[in-house]
């Protein structure tokens, strides 16, 4: 099984889009494809259970079926970072439930898993705890979802900086414009974006109105 783990520059920079964009991808290559949204906070009550929409549209995206457990294992009701909630629920994220999670699918028939984190790489999620351990541990490949906006230069060389230095393997990174109007000189810091990462560029998704019913796999480049 190939683990893919999607992070952003920070919260909002489109992470969800491009995760479902690299599922679309996936499964045109024809793999059977999960996914997973491991910590979620801001969610609703759904037939009196807790669901996340990021983890919805992955599912909604994937060619193979699990339980709604499965693919979101820690839920929280308020949109406030998943530490702060699991603690005001009196609730620890635990990183060996967490790569228990991930190991689980390794025992399904498919070919890829593709797992969306929460906010940006360094996301703490118990004392102690931060992200990174956990996708070191699970051996996930890192694809880097930068948001188009101001700060955005900064935000993806640091980030970039940091899954290395966390020892993490990254195959990718993937820009995303996520408003209506493009940031200012968004032409130019595409291209320093390309210039300064050095790592390979897997897709530039536009702007994209009603998202999750249109194919985003259009947007990526072909490699050699």
């Amino acid at each position: 099984m190939n683990t893919y783990f999607i992070t952003g520059t920070d919260t909002d920079a489109g992470k969800t889009v491009a995760a479902c964009a690299f599922v679309q991808h996936l499964v045109k290559s024809r793999q059977k494809v999960a996914v997973m949204k491991p910590v979620a906070s801001g969610c609703q009550r759904q037939n009196g259970q807790l669901v996340n929409d990021d983890a919805l549209n992955l599912m909604h995206q994937s060619n193979t079926s699990f339980d709604y457990d499965k693919v979101n294992p820690y839920t929280f009701e308020a949109a406030i970072a998943p530490h702060i909630a699991a603690a005001d629920n009196d609730t620890v994220i635990e990183k060996d439930k967490l790569v228990a999670s991930v190991e689980w699918f390794g025992d399904q028939q498919i070919d890829s898993l593709v797992i969306e984190g929460a906010g940006g790489w360094q996301l703490p999620l118990a004392p102690g705890l931060c992200m990174p351990e956990v996708v070191k541990a699970i051996n996930a490949q890192v694809i880097l979802v930068v948001g188009l906006k101001l700060g955005c230069l900064n935000h993806a060389l640091l980030s970039l900086q940091s899954i290395r230095q966390e020892g993490c393997e990254v195959i990718g990174w993937i820009a995303v414009q996520t408003e209506p109007e493009p940031m200012p000189r968004q032409d130019e810091n595409l291209a320093s974006l390309r210039e300064l990462l050095n790592t390979q560029e897997l897709a530039h998704i536009p702007y994209v109105p009603d998202w999750s019913a249109k194919d985003l796999s259009i947007y990526f480049h072909k490699h050699d």
